[in-house]
């Protein structure tokens, strides 16, 4: 009940929120013009907020950690090193005239081509090395940036500018029909996850403890974790990477619920997430007037939160 209690009471913060972001400064005479695209830009932050809570709850129930978030993966760092190669290789004119669809998908297809490989390298093996999987991650992280990094100097100064936009998360122009597929792509990960919540429930008691439960441990975590790819690339290519928000609002989601529960820490981590997009684009737009990004903001408290949470296990 406590946590039922928690999650009406985030519900409640959400919708409020979402109001003064669809009503804030709008006068009767622009309803009509004002309201659909704030309902677009709505709809892009609650389905990336969504994507994002629910990939970072699977990564750290499969790997165990509380402190580690999808993007260890390296696949922020791919997303960057396909907009630098890009515009490296064609120019800047041709990203913008890809962003409607096929460099979208291009991305999507290429982050997600990038984790299934990574995770098949493992499949022959009879035991499955996660550790393994996460050291490479940041291998390979580490390569992607290094690479986008010496391609950006390459790059002529006047396109940068293009690839430094790609840099931060941006919600200010949402593309509708990229929207709908990312929405889409989002739900049938969803209806798949959906039946597995009690596996999560299991396979966050530990390796060992799952499979004497008699849980396929290395299948199911081979599936969540080519989920948790799937879902951290659609929400980077479609708005730009936001390192830590997972981070912050699934461990904020286990202080509050303090359950182990998926069916209770989904909802309450989805919602969190949201509702601090939506707060926080809100702020980008009427306090800050678009000079600082959003993903600057979160990744600042993530940030925070983050060295919080060493300290407190350093302490411990």
């Amino acid at each position: 009940m406590h946590a039922k209690r928690i999650i009406a009471l985030i519900s409640v913060c959400f919708l409020a929120s979402a109001l003064a972001f669809l009503l804030w400064n709008v006068g009767s005479a622009n309803l009509l013009y004002h309201l659909p695209r704030r309902a677009v830009k709505l709809a892009a932050l609650c389905m990336t907020g969504s994507a994002i809570a629910l990939s970072s709850l699977m990564f750290q129930t499969v790997t165990a950690n509380n402190i580690l978030t999808p993007s260890i993966l390296g696949l922020d760092s791919l997303y960057l090193l396909i907009q630098s190669m890009i515009v490296f290789l064609f120019g800047s004119k041709q990203l913008a005239l890809m962003q409607r669809h096929s460099e979208y998908l291009f991305s999507v297809a290429l982050m997600v081509l990038f984790s299934l490989g990574l995770f098949s390298l493992l499949l022959g093996k009879r035991n499955f090395s996660l550790s393994v999987i996460l050291l490479l991650g940041m291998m390979f992280g580490q390569l992607f940036g290094g690479l986008a990094s010496f391609i950006q100097i390459l790059i002529d100064p006047n396109e940068f500018l293009t690839v430094q936009a790609r840099l931060f998360a941006s919600f200010n122009s949402v593309n509708t029909s990229l929207l709908f597929v990312s929405s889409l792509l989002f739900g049938l990960v969803f209806l798949v996850v959906l039946p597995h919540l009690d596996t999560l429930d299991v396979l966050s008691l530990g390796r060992d403890t799952a499979i004497n439960l008699g849980i396929d441990y290395p299948g199911k975590s081979r599936l969540f974790l080519i989920l948790v790819a799937i879902l951290t690339s659609v929400a980077t290519a479609l708005v730009g990477p936001v390192t830590f928000l997972g981070l912050l609002v699934v461990n904020i989601a286990r202080q509050l619920a303090k359950t182990y529960r998926h069916r209770l820490l989904l909802p309450m981590s989805c919602l969190l997430s949201m509702t601090s997009l939506v707060l926080g684009q809100l702020l980008v737009e009427r306090i800050f007037q678009f000079n600082t990004p959003i993903s600057v903001i979160i990744n600042f408290l993530g940030g925070l939160y983050f060295l919080s949470l060493l300290i407190s296990r350093g302490k411990a």
